[in-house]
């Protein structure tokens, strides 16, 4: 592990940028979107395929592995990269935000959050030192600070509370990670959908000179023209030769629309979870193959892509494993949709190279928009 953590900018197009961020692991191409690997595992995929379809990094989860295995145990087994066959980058969260959703018995303070597992009721306080020491456990690359996640809609002071303990614990979890050259430790923005208080959690932690930057808090149940906002006010503050990075976005149109706002970095469960329950994202927008008019459709999913998974099996049998109940159903879809998510983001990139960026934007949403129309 020689290679210092670092962020290079190649090219712009408007706001949208194309990067590359440099670890002891591999670099990794941006704009990106990591699959997310909860407890170790993409569900319902092998990581050889997860690599396959183009992904340079996936992200673990700091509460999960915490409480099970225990990141002490993942240490002792050589750490997530071994413990998972798993080489590359990964970026661990700091648990803070399924402390607040799924934990019960939250008990806050200044020193940190006391909760219960949702697993067994056992307690455990996770602080900012706490959060950082398990992320040192599993040997990630790119470690999150502990912040606290307010649902929208949230009022103004329950908002102005949360931003500034964030703050409060960016500059802990600062200190507790210390010099580590190799590895980065990532600010979180919040503020809720209040862009004054977004920039001011943004100008303040760009003080803290962080390896790189998150913006946290949205697609929790506001509208996307409202996330677009909040991104619209902060990245512009956030420092430019530093990988921006939002926090569980989104759907394909959230990652194009946000790209263009200047994000570098996304995450979320949404392409394994839709596959799971028979959702197929692919470029001419949404396949539910639930749907009855599948039934007799010997058409593939995409008979273009170079994924086996849409290109060589019947959408009637697809739709077959589904509706069985099958799990090879939710491997194929799911194999299907990280490998989609990966082939945007890769033209995410030429388009940026290209100065073409706003036109992919507008090919691509009008493809989805077109929809799958072919007779069948």
């Amino acid at each position: 592990m020689s290679a210092h953590f670092g962020f290079q900018l190649i090219a712009t197009d408007g706001d949208a940028r194309r990067g590359t961020v440099t670890t002891s692991r591999g670099e990794i191409r941006t704009p990106a979107f990591m699959p997310v690997g909860t407890v170790g595992t993409v569900k319902a995929m092998y990581l050889d395929q997860v690599r396959d379809a183009g992904a340079d990094i996936i992200l673990g989860n700091t509460y999960h592995l915490m409480l099970r295995p225990g990141a002490e145990r993942v240490a002792r087994l050589g750490g997530l990269h071994e413990f998972i066959r798993w080489p590359y980058p990964i970026l661990t969260d700091s648990g803070g935000f399924q402390v607040m959703s799924l934990a019960g018995l939250r008990q806050m303070s200044e020193k940190g959050v006391v909760f219960q597992s949702h697993i067994d009721g056992s307690r455990h306080e996770m602080t900012p030192e706490r959060s950082i020491e398990i992320q040192g456990l599993l040997g990630s690359d790119i470690q999150m600070q502990l912040d606290e996640c307010v649902a929208l809609p949230a009022g103004s002071d329950d908002i102005r509370k949360a931003m500034e303990l964030s703050l409060r614990w960016a500059e802990r979890c600062k200190t507790a990670f210390g010099d580590q050259p190799e590895k980065a430790m990532f600010g979180i923005v919040q503020g809720g959908d209040d862009e004054r208080m977004r920039e001011e959690s943004a100008r303040a932690l760009a003080a803290l000179g962080l390896k790189g930057y998150a913006v946290g808090g949205l697609a929790v149940g506001e509208p996307q023209d409202v996330m677009l906002a909040m991104l619209q006010a902060t990245c512009p503050i956030l420092p430019a030769d530093r990988p921006r990075y939002l926090m569980g976005v989104g759907t394909p149109q959230d990652i194009l629309r946000s790209v263009a706002r200047g994000i570098d970095m996304f995450d979320c469960v949404m392409p394994t979870r839709s596959g799971r329950h028979g959702l197929a994202f692919t470029r001419r927008g949404r396949v539910n193959l639930k749907n009855a008019r599948h039934a007799e459709d010997h058409r593939p999913l995409d008979e273009e892509s170079t994924c086996p998974a849409a290109r060589d099996y019947s959408r009637a049998y697809l739709h077959h494993l589904i509706r069985s109940g099958e799990y090879l159903g939710a491997m194929l879809l799911s194999w299907n949709n990280i490998h989609y998510y990966q082939q945007l983001m890769q033209g995410i990139r030429g388009a940026i190279e290209e100065g073409r960026f706003a036109a992919f934007a507008a090919e691509t949403e009008a493809a989805w928009l077109r929809g799958d129309i072919d007779p069948l």
